[in-house]
Formats: C-alpha cells, structure tokens, sequence
C-alpha cells in the first residue's frame, strides 16, 4: 500500500515508518524537523522537509498519490498548548483539517490519526473505556478531539475511512528527554548521566505506559482494519511513578536518590486506558513487557 506518514522523522512516527518498511509497503515521510530527526528514518525512504500547513504539501500528496495517510505531525506539548493556544490550534487542527482536505481532493481511502488519551481529562472511572466522558483539561486535548469530530464529519460529508487511536503513554528509544520527553525518556536520560530525576508530588500517580513498537504495529494494523472507530492503545496496565522509577533503577543497576518536588497544576492523578476492544479490532496486542520495554529504552539513552 502506498502510505504517507506526516511527522515521520518523529519520536512515534519513526517506529512507523519502520514497520511498514518490513511490511513492504511504499512508504512517503513529511516532517518540518522542528523535532524530528532525519537520522530516525530508513535511507531508503523518500523525506520531504515539509510543514503540514504549507503549500508544499499539496504538491506532496499529488505526486505520491498515497492510499492512505498515517497522521502523527503535531505540536504534542500540553504546557506549549497552554502557553500558545493560536499556535497548537494552527498545526493541531488547521494542519489535520489540511490533510483531510487533500484526502478528499485526491482520493485518500484512509486517515490513521494519533489522538491522545488527553481527550478523556480527569478519568471519573477506571480503566477509562471508549466510552467515557470526554472533557480535555488543555488546548492540546481540545485539538485532538477536535480532530476526531472533523473525521467523523469527513466519513459521513466525503467518505473517507478513518481509525482514531488514542494513545496512552508512549516511551521508548528515539523519545527525547527534553520538550515533552515522558517521564521514562527523563528518567532514563537522568540514570544514564548519574543524576537525580524529579518526581512532581508524591510518587503514587499513576500511568498506563505503552512501548513505541507496538503503538507503529497498531498504526500499520489500523490501515487495513478497524474502519471508522476510535480506539485506545495502551498497555492497560497501571503503575505509580515511584514503582516505575524502582524498575528502572532495577534494569539500570543504579541506587540513584529521587528528588521529590511540588505537585505541578493540572497533573491527572490515576489514567489507564481499557485495550479490551482496540485488540479485537486490530487482531492487536501490546506485546512487549514494561521490563523489556525499559531495557531498550535505557540501552538506547546509554
């Protein structure tokens, strides 16, 4: 299948386009580099040095002519989104409604967007099923629900399939540890440097961590399945930050002290995602352990 991957020098994007580069697919990459990173791609994948929103992009789309776009440009910071709310709302939605545009123009059959688990806000139920209340907290989950009713609206107005997947915490290698980095990519990049990471509050929050390969096995399964829904991706698994950081210290052989600050403002107390229909759908499970999952992570920060 001809795929074009929007933000495919990225963290996330980047395991995409790996996956489908062993699947044989014919792979396109957009990214504006603003944080992707060529050296993330196979070289023998065709990178246009592109922002969403330009005029470029049409000519991009045109010439490619792909069946289906992988969606993951986005500007992911939820501090950045509240500090900025004209310049998340320009690359999260003006950039989607962009490439749904073009779908529509030259025929796209299906957009795979990466939505977030930003979208639910504080769970009023555990674990948080497809169903729950939406009620984002940020401009960023705004965005990404936003997104996710334009979809809906370009099924129903032009036809064009589409999967959302929500996603839970990602990690993995490739993940940077400044900007947005997760707490595993700052904890990693802390142990492998020797130095005392922060935990915000007490510890005892919790998070639903999924490992970057098995989010691009999703991806690349949601091309060809799971039409029209909105799915979670997540390991369904929940852990507290100071358990996490046990692990890790485990895997890294270390005895590093913690430091322990205030609670930051808007910080969820307990998220994770119900998996239970995504793996129906998507013949699809997370199958990569925390453990393992933090051994490669921490090798890679090494």
């Amino acid at each position: 299948m001809k795929v074009l991957v929007t933000g495919g020098c990225g963290f996330i994007g980047s395991h995409i386009v790996d996956k489908l580069m062993d699947e044989n697919h014919d792979v396109y990459v957009v990214d504006n580099l603003v944080t992707g990173n060529k050296n993330n791609v196979n070289p023998n994948v065709p990178i246009m040095d592109c922002d969403i929103n330009s005029e470029l992009m049409e000519k991009v789309v045109q010439d490619f002519q792909p069946e289906a776009i992988i969606h993951q440009a986005a500007q992911v910071s939820v501090a950045h989104s509240i500090n900025d709310m004209l310049y998340d709302e320009s690359v999260n939605i003006h950039g989607s409604l962009k490439i749904i545009d073009l779908a529509k123009k030259y025929n796209v059959k299906k957009i795979v967007f990466a939505s977030s688990a930003a979208v639910y806000g504080n769970p009023v139920s555990l674990p948080v099923e497809l169903d729950h209340p939406t009620n984002p907290l940020s401009p960023y989950g705004v965005s990404k629900l936003s997104v996710e009713y334009y979809l809906k609206m370009a099924k129903e107005t032009f036809d064009i399939d589409y999967t959302i997947l929500r996603y839970a915490n990602v990690y993995g290698p490739r993940q940077d540890a400044n900007g947005e980095g997760g707490v595993i990519a700052i904890f990693s990049d802390a142990l492998a440097k020797g130095n005392s990471p922060t935990i915000y509050g007490d510890g005892m929050q919790t998070r639903d961590f999924v490992y970057v390969e098995d989010v691009a096995d999703a991806n690349v399964r949601a091309l060809t399945m799971g039409h029209n829904q909105i799915l979670n991706v997540s390991s369904s698994e929940e852990i507290t930050v100071n358990s996490l950081f046990e692990t890790m210290q485990k895997v890294a052989g270390t005895n590093i002290a913690v430091n322990y600050e205030e609670e930051r403002n808007g910080d969820i107390r307990k998220s994770v995602l119900c998996n239970k229909i995504t793996k129906e759908q998507l013949d699809w499970v997370p199958s990569t352990s925390l453990f393992v999952g933090l051994q490669n992570t921490m090798n890679y920060y090494k």
